[in-house]
């Protein structure tokens, strides 16, 4: 097993991390933050202006928790839906830093209007296209602008957080459509991120024990494990930390470019690079054996022609695109570690989380 980053590995490096507020952005810059990296933690919920989601946390109270810690951060109130406060922001870490190393897209993940659950028969579509725009285009705008001062830079990397390490994800439809649309992001972007020396990819959590998370099962984290009386399946969750520090650790690898495009998940890059969550654990949500006993027949009939069709999908698809790239003109020598990479067979999705 490799060593996982020394605590300090991004000393020196600068990240953005894009929705800050709470859930997976929270634990991500507090991952980067314990690991040296100066962060700035924006999004919209600031001390005074709380979230419209009806939620407390604030950016102020993650960079208060990353300082607290020993580490650097600087809060930022930002809609990353308007494009000109997404390239004040960019100026301002210019002006500040000189740099930026890392970004993060980890906007309205978690935004009650997309529906959950709901059957596309039965979806109210009412707030679809503001949701679409907070939750899609807000990271399409944002990372617009990074990759532009990155690839001045010749370096950087680009992290994409969605739901689940297949191309499905649970939620209503406009949900599923915001998650796989993130999962193509980092895939397409990232085709023409890479020769430009800046790697995107995308991350998805395990079963996240996040504040709505632990407010929805009636615990906290001192008490967590109860919250499996209600749902067995949450013994096997992560804090958002354990994210925090994958991300941490990818961007401490100094190979990260040959991962360009790829959809990681926090367990199996827990397995690969051997760091741990915050109480020393591992979590593994894809070796979990998961309890459905509480899922109604209906979704496990959606689950499992879902998987079927998306195995026939993406073999069909990977015999098309092995022709076509056979038809391309020959491009640049690939290295043997990378055509290694390239053959390798992709790991089975694991069932997704909690529905």
């Amino acid at each position: 097993m490799k060593k996982t980053a020394a605590r300090r590995g991004l000393a020196g490096q600068v990240a953005i991390v894009a929705g800050a507020t709470r859930g997976a952005g929270r634990g991500i810059a507090r991952g980067l933050g314990e690991a040296g990296a100066m962060v700035y933690c924006t999004g919209r919920s600031v001390s005074g202006q709380p979230s419209p989601y009806g939620r407390p946390e604030t950016i102020d109270e993650t960079a208060d928790m990353i300082v607290a810690s020993g580490g650097a951060a600087t809060p930022v109130r930002v809609d990353h839906t308007v494009e000109a406060e997404v390239v004040a922001l960019l100026e301002r870490v210019q002006r500040e830093q000189g740099r930026l190393d890392v970004l993060v897209n980890s906007i309205g993940g978690e935004d009650p209007l997309m529906g959950f659950p709901a059957w596309l028969w039965d979806a109210d579509l009412t707030n679809a296209e503001a949701v679409l725009r907070g939750s899609l285009l807000s990271h399409l705008i944002t990372l617009k602008h990074a990759a532009r001062v990155m690839i001045g830079q010749g370096r950087g990397l680009i992290v994409e957080v969605t739901e689940g390490n297949s191309l499905g994800s649970g939620g209503g439809p406009v949900a599923q459509i915001v998650k796989l649309g993130l999962k193509g992001m980092a895939l397409g972007l990232g085709a023409q991120l890479r020769p430009k020396g800046v790697a995107m990819v995308a991350i998805a959590p395990g079963y996240l024990r996040s504040e709505s998370m632990l407010q929805g099962y009636g615990v906290t984290e001192a008490n967590w494990r109860d919250g499996a009386k209600k749902d067995p399946n949450f013994l096997a969750s992560e804090t958002p930390l354990f994210i925090g520090r994958a991300v941490a650790a990818l961007a401490a690898d100094p190979k990260v470019l040959r991962r360009a495009g790829q959809l990681f998940s926090s367990w199996e890059l827990g397995r690969e690079l051997g760091f741990t969550d915050a109480d020393g654990s591992r979590p593994d949500w894809g070796r979990t054996k998961i309890d459905f006993s509480g899922h109604p027949p209906e979704l496990l009939t959606w689950l499992r022609a879902g998987a079927e069709m998306e195995t026939e999908w993406l073999a069909t698809v990977a015999g098309r695109v092995r022709r076509f790239v056979k038809q391309l003109p020959a491009g640049p020598k690939r290295t043997a570690a990378r055509k290694k990479t390239a053959q390798r067979p992709s790991r089975a999705a694991s069932p997704r989380r909690r529905t």
